[in-house]
C-alpha cells in the first residue's frame, strides 16, 4: 500500500464554534441545502461522535454516486475532527481509503482558518496525479465556501 498526504487550509470569515457546529455537527442537514451536488446524507450507524458512518449521497450526473464516511474522531472542545471515505466510486478500486484530519483554529480578524491533512491509502504502486489532488482541493474549499455563504446569509442560524 502507497501513501500521499497533502495538506491545505481555508480561511472563512466565520468563527471556529459556529463553523464547527455547522460544518461538522450538523452537516447532516446542512450540506444537502447549501451544497447542490448533495442529494442527501444518511446516519447508518452512530449518533453523530467517533465511530458514526454515513452515506452521503449525491446527485445524478456527478462522477460517484455515493460515498461512505466514518468518523474517526470529533472533539468540540479542540474543534478538530478526523474522517475516513471507507466506500463508493471516488476510490475506483484503486484506494484503501482517504483519511482526513481537520482542525478549526481562530484567525486573527475574528474568522477561522480550517487545516487539513489528507492521506490517499493506495493499493499497490498506484500514483495520484497531481490534477485529482488539486481537484479534491478544489471541491473542499467549494463545500467550505459554500457553508461559510450561507452562515454569513444568516446569521442567526447556529
Amino acid at each position: 500500500m502507497g501513501v500521499v498526504t497533502y495538506e491545505s487550509e481555508n480561511v472563512l470569515a466565520i468563527p471556529p464554534a459556529k463553523l464547527f457546529q455547522a460544518y461538522v455537527l450538523d452537516g447532516v442537514n446542512l450540506f444537502p441545502k447549501v451544497i447542490p451536488q448533495i442529494k442527501n446524507i444518511e446516519i447508518l450507524e452512530g449518533d453523530g461522535g467517533a465511530g458514526t458512518i454515513k452515506k452521503i449521497t449525491f446527485g445524478a450526473g456527478d462522477q460517484a454516486t455515493y460515498v461512505k464516511h466514518k468518523i474517526e474522531s470529533l472533539d468540540k472542545e479542540t474543534f478538530s475532527y478526523n474522517y475516513s471515505i471507507i466506500e463508493g466510486e471516488i476510490l475506483r478500486g484503486a484506494l484503501d481509503k482517504i483519511s482526513s484530519e481537520n482542525k478549526i483554529e481562530a484567525s486573527s480578524d475574528g474568522g477561522s482558518v480550517w487545516k487539513t491533512i489528507t492521506t490517499y491509502h493506495t493499493k499497490g504502486d498506484i500514483v495520484i496525479p497531481e490534477e485529482k489532488i488539486n481537484e479534491a482541493k478544489g471541491t473542499a474549499t467549494a463545500m467550505f465556501k459554500a457553508v461559510e455563504a450561507y452562515l454569513l446569509a444568516n446569521p442567526d442560524a447556529y
